[in-house]
């Protein structure tokens, strides 16, 4: 199967890494060639990682890198028959990304979207295929993590989610249905979770290791709430819960004041270097 993926980041080299070692022909695009080359370079050390697990051989390795091209034009989507976006959450540029898609891709091909918190039924929406647009909400790392959940559009039509399912599966993954309303079901129980170690950290109720020492020793977690916001980024939780608080419309979605204070601070996790805990060494 022909597959185009929007987006060289974390999780679109992800996403293109698992489709061509499943076999699919994957064309990785963006907007600049450098970031294409570092997606690329990141696939290759995931894929000597798996090697030195024993996980795939050597010859496995090569043929996967094989399979993959880049392109820094949307066009080169053409003739795919699934396209997934995984582009950061902006409406604009996905609507922009969609737009486009729609008029490159033939009437036949299935656009995804890796979105996790904004609406499939507003995405689709910008295009002349509704029914063929679905969400593939892949967690991170793309490689590891079993669960897709697949989101189904206001439009989205069976036959689309019973395609876009056994991709999944084909993928060997394990594919979740889910409708579409804010946060679908991974980031509407996570993320208020989150938030609310945020809370109690802001009120003193504990300091970060003991919150995050309750959640993984009581609540059999593989990290605490903080460790994994810092993880995620605090700015993507912080549109996320902004997502569910304006999706809602209820106060229990309200983001933690100490949760802005920190993303406009900068201090937005690992990737910065500094969250609820330094990663500066």
């Amino acid at each position: 199967m022909k597959v185009a993926v929007i987006g060289g980041g974390t999780m679109g080299n992800g996403i293109a890494h698992v489709f061509a070692q499943q076999g699919s022909d994957v064309t990785l695009i963006d907007v600049k060639q450098e970031y294409l080359d570092r997606a690329v370079a990141t696939i290759g050390k995931n894929l000597a990682r798996q090697v030195k697990k024993e996980a795939i051989s050597e010859a496995d390795a090569k043929a996967t890198l094989g399979r993959l091209r880049t392109a820094t034009d949307l066009k080169a989507a053409a003739g795919s028959a699934l396209v997934v976006e995984a582009v950061f959450e902006n409406f604009a540029v996905k609507k922009e990304i969609f737009t486009t898609l729609d008029t490159a891709c033939g009437p036949e091909t299935v656009l995804a979207s890796n979105t996790s918190s904004i609406s499939l039924t507003k995405i689709a929406g910008t295009t002349g295929r509704a029914d063929r647009v679905i969400g593939m909400h892949f967690m991170n790392p793309v490689p590891v993590m079993k669960l897709v959940e697949i989101i189904c559009g206001q439009a989205t039509s069976q036959e689309t989610l019973a395609f876009t399912t056994q991709v999944a599966k084909d993928l060997g993954k394990v594919p979740v249905t889910v409708q579409d309303y804010p946060g679908f079901i991974s980031n509407r129980v996570l993320m208020p979770m989150i938030n609310e170690a945020v809370y109690c950290l802001m009120e003193g109720v504990a300091d970060r290791e003991a919150i995050d020492t309750v959640m993984k020793l009581g609540m059999a977690h593989p990290m605490g709430p903080l460790t994994l916001a810092d993880f995620i980024g605090l700015d993507i939780c912080l549109d996320i819960m902004n997502v569910l608080y304006d999706g809602f419309g209820d106060s229990k979605y309200r983001p933690c004041p100490l949760l802005r204070r920190m993303v406009d601070a900068g201090y937005l996790g690992r990737k910065s270097g500094k969250g609820f805990y330094d990663y500066a060494q």
